[in-house]
């Protein structure tokens, strides 16, 4: 990454959102309108949730969460075993070439993990001009843009939706075509509508600092047919819907929609609050049903209905022409998600507020935007086996750690021990270490000599925590120029099994050269109860 990026990425992470910065994270929702949010997190606006105006005033219809659709179908491809129909199958996998479009200021790609960006296009070309025969010359456009990230080990998979209504500080970039689009502060849709899907990919590794590896797209048409594939999917209605607009009309209760009426169904806004944010969580709440058929054994273990399901999703659907190309990859993934379960998925929007300059847009709510993207960004080390013959590894919970400041920067010691106690490490002191003769070069993790024995794995479970390759702890701690008893601003949570550690101390001395605390590959505590998932209550 160069210097320019790297300061960029900082002042991101150092600011509130506001305009005119590059990169500066603001918009963005997830949680229902009016609903306390949890924790610490700031309340969501009183007054109706934003609608969108201005560009997008006179397209009243939205596009869905399809693509979700798409990726999941994606994701079970190989799940036959046979790499014959596979490899005839993908065939069908529209590729787009976006070459060297992204440039070379991208986030450093990871090993590990998997990011794909998916998009809904609601393209009024082809099959699709029966949706708005006046919207035919209007080019793309995209109301849905998904994060998918699938975890190391294939067993888990989070996505993020970015609300349409979210305004931010789009990059300068390249269209699918090779055309320059300068920088702007727009709506994030405007990326995909005046750039296509390579401004959208580098808009959005702008703001987030994480690396897209492919790219999902699919449309209305392509949409229909992988929900028809599956065999419909069930919805819940708190109340009876009857919308013009969406060409949908239904009772309360649950449903088996299929078809047209899946279509207006993720496509509907006027529909308990009327707001992009509540079509979002509604959406959301369709992708997990659809997780839930598409990894059941009523469709993983029915080679026929499982090949047209395969066969749908590749014709409904157009991606990178590396991955479309790159049959091992494909196939990979395919197999490797047998382990993905309908519980191992999570859905959340980025946290939103209203924008300071609009009602009508949202900002993205900081510290806990960079919070999630840190955590997925932090999300790519393969969890090795259990070894039967190998000591239990060290858990958090079990170190205790003294944080002493070798620098001259002010309250290091506490801010990095609040850190560490978020991450459920207790910390018992802080104070000073910097010696007379200035700052201490080199972060290091001690052990008592006396405590050679388990002092080293105490040690690395604090090292594994840092940003920065692994340090090695070392035996013989410092004498601190001042010490104190660590007291937390918020009460720590309770210890595992209410039994306070007894292992070693481990010291923490802070160097010039600190890297930081690495976040939790987790979705914070803060957004946990704005999650969606198989234990959400579908008629929500």
């Amino acid at each position: 990454m160069s210097d320019h990026r790297q300061a960029a990425v900082r002042d991101r992470r150092s600011e509130p959102a506001s305009h005119g910065r590059r990169g500066a994270r603001r918009a963005g929702g997830d949680a229902p309108p009016r609903e306390t949010p949890p924790k610490d997190l700031p309340a969501q606006p009183e007054e109706t949730p934003p609608r969108g105006k201005g560009r997008g005033r006179q397209r009243k219809l939205t596009t869905g969460a399809w693509a979700g659709v798409a990726a999941t179908g994606l994701l079970v491809l190989g799940t036959l075993g046979g790499y014959g129909v596979y490899r005839n199958t993908v065939g069908n996998i529209a590729g787009v070439d976006i070459g060297n479009k992204l440039g070379n200021d991208r986030p450093a790609a990871v090993k590990g993990a998997l990011n794909v960006l998916i998009v809904g296009s609601d393209t009024r070309e082809g099959d699709n001009l029966k949706y708005g025969q006046k919207m035919a010359d209007a080019g793309k456009r995209t109301d849905t843009i998904i994060l998918m990230h699938i975890a190391p080990d294939r067993d888990k998979a989070t996505f993020i939706s970015f609300p349409r209504d979210s305004v931010v500080d789009m990059p300068a970039c390249q269209s699918e075509t090779g055309a320059p689009v300068a920088a702007r502060t727009e709506m994030i849709n405007a990326a995909y509508n005046e750039g296509g899907i390579t401004c959208t990919i580098t808009t959005i590794e702008a703001l987030t600092d994480i690396r897209i590896d492919h790219f999902v797209e699919v449309d209305f048409t392509g949409f229909k047919n992988i929900v028809d594939a599956l065999g419909g999917v069930r919805v819940c209605l708190t109340k009876p819907v009857d919308d013009k607009k969406a060409k949908l009309k239904l009772a309360a209760g649950w449903h088996l929609l299929a078809g047209e009426k899946a279509l207006g169904y993720v496509r509907l806004r006027g529909y308990g609050d009327g707001s992009d944010i509540g079509r979002i969580k509604r959406q959301q709440v369709f992708l997990s049903q659809v997780v839930k058929k598409a990894t059941s054994s009523e469709l993983l273990t029915d080679p026929v209905k499982m090949l047209n399901f395969i066969n749908t999703a590749a014709k409904s659907v157009r991606m990178d022409s590396e991955l479309a190309k790159d049959t091992g990859t494909l196939l990979e993934i395919g197999q490797s998600a047998q382990k993905l379960t309908a519980g191992g998925v999570k859905l959340i929007t980025v946290p939103w507020g209203p924008h300071p300059d609009d009602p009508n847009r949202v900002a993205w709510v900081q510290p806990y935007a960079n919070q999630l993207f840190a955590a997925i960004k932090n999300d790519t080390e393969v969890t090795p086996p259990p070894d039967p013959k190998a000591k239990p590894a060290v858990k958090r919970e079990q170190v205790r750690v003294q944080v002493f400041n070798g620098t001259d920067t002010p309250n290091r010691a506490r801010e990095v021990a609040a850190e560490l106690a978020d991450q459920g490490f207790v910390v018992t002191h802080v104070g000073n270490a910097r010696p007379a003769t200035g700052n201490v070069p080199t972060t290091t993790i001690r052990y008592a000599k006396k405590d050679a024995a388990d002092g080293l794995s105490y040690g690395d479970a604090l090292a594994a925590r840092l940003s920065s390759d692994k340090r090695v702890p070392v035996a013989g701690k410092v004498r601190p120029v001042t010490v104190e008893k660590y007291v937390p601003s918020v009460a720590p949570p309770p210890i595992p099994g209410g039994k306070a550690p007894t292992g070693p101390v481990v010291q923490l001395v802070i160097g010039a050269d600190w890297p930081g605390v690495r976040a939790l590959p987790k979705i914070p505590d803060a957004l946990t109860d704005k999650v969606v998932d198989s234990k959400t209550n579908p008629c929500t």
